[in-house]
């Protein structure tokens, strides 16, 4: 449980003199002098649970979710650490140069006692995840949350941008996201195929609905949901064999979290209900990367999914790669 790292926290804090807080100013590891300089120079961000004094420059950063990883990678900078959301998963794989990148616990359960070993000089997180621990957070180094994952990724990517101080990195990344998604649509012309999503995880299976991150994505692409899917809310969560119906679409994407044969997916797909979907008749049916299509909650995994969408819409993959 992440409360009995807390008395270690509050020992490393004291070994190592981390000054920095939350709602304070930071004062540096270098120099400590007071006088000012370019090193020990601070922005006042506003985020989800009020302000933090951060780093002009911040230079070591630890991201506890992915979407945070996403942004920072994004913005061309590497996080000294960052969490799994899986202990043992390692970083989403779309991402290159995280090999260096410390692993501090999951996304679940940070451990506090590892990320205070890091020094980190800013800690990106959210309160949906992590406000437990936001006062924890503090007393290590300068945390900037947004409220929430998912859906508001690119709100969220604009508080992250703001706090790393890459706003003109931001503005080129969305720029190139929103050109890719006009080039798309102007492909796909005026009858673009209407998509469903299920993601298969241990125990669960999901429909996908508008109000996530690969909701948006669609909705950008201006590509049509079944109506199971066109709502304004996250998911069907825990659907069984009754729900096969409602993942009816022209093409089905389909992802996997953790291990294949942990997951729900050969009860679904084992069913002759799913084998007589029109999607998987015509073989319009496609695996994709969950690290990507569920997990990356980001603009480079944003632009990975454009590029499925291109090869399977536009270049029309045309065979089943799932079931």
């Amino acid at each position: 449980m992440i409360k009995k790292y807390l008395s270690a926290i509050l020992l490393a804090t004291a070994m190592l003199a981390l000054t920095a807080c939350g709602g304070g100013s930071d004062g540096g590891e270098e120099g400590g002098s007071e006088g000012g300089g370019e090193e020990s120079a601070t922005r006042t961000i506003e985020h989800a649970m009020g302000e933090s004094e951060v780093p002009e420059n911040p230079e070591r950063v630890v991201v506890l979710d992915t979407g945070e990883l996403d942004s920072a990678m994004t913005l061309g900078v590497t996080p000294v650490g960052a969490t799994e959301t899986i202990a043992g998963a390692d970083f989403p794989s779309y991402l290159e140069g995280t090999e260096d990148i410390e692993t501090v616990g999951t996304v679940e359960e940070p451990n506090l006692e590892t990320l205070s070993t890091l020094e980190p000089d800013l800690i990106l997180s959210s309160s949906l995840r992590h406000e437990q621990i936001y006062d924890q957070l503090s007393q290590i180094a300068p945390t900037v949350f947004t409220e929430e994952t998912g859906a508001t990724w690119r709100e969220n990517f604009e508080v992250h941008a703001e706090a790393l101080n890459k706003e003109d990195e931001a503005e080129e990344a969305v720029s190139d996201y929103e050109t890719r998604m006009e080039e798309f649509r102007n492909a796909v012309g005026d009858d673009p195929p209407i998509v469903s999503v299920v993601r298969f995880l241990q125990g669960d299976t999901r429909i996908y609905q508008k109000e996530s991150f690969i909701g948006t994505i669609l909705e950008d692409a201006d590509l049509p949901r079944p109506e199971s899917q066109n709502v304004d809310d996250f998911a069907l969560l825990e659907v069984s064999r009754e729900a096969i119906p409602q993942m009816e679409g022209d093409i089905i994407f389909t992802t996997v979290y953790g291990e294949e044969s942990e997951t729900t997916i050969e009860d679904i797909t084992s069913d002759p209900v799913w084998r007589q979907l029109d999607a998987i008749e015509e073989g319009n049916i496609h695996e994709v990367s969950d690290d990507l299509w569920m997990l990356g909650i980001g603009y480079t995994a944003a632009d990975g999914v454009i590029d499925d969408l291109e090869e399977y819409i536009l270049e029309d993959g045309g065979e089943e790669t799932t079931g």
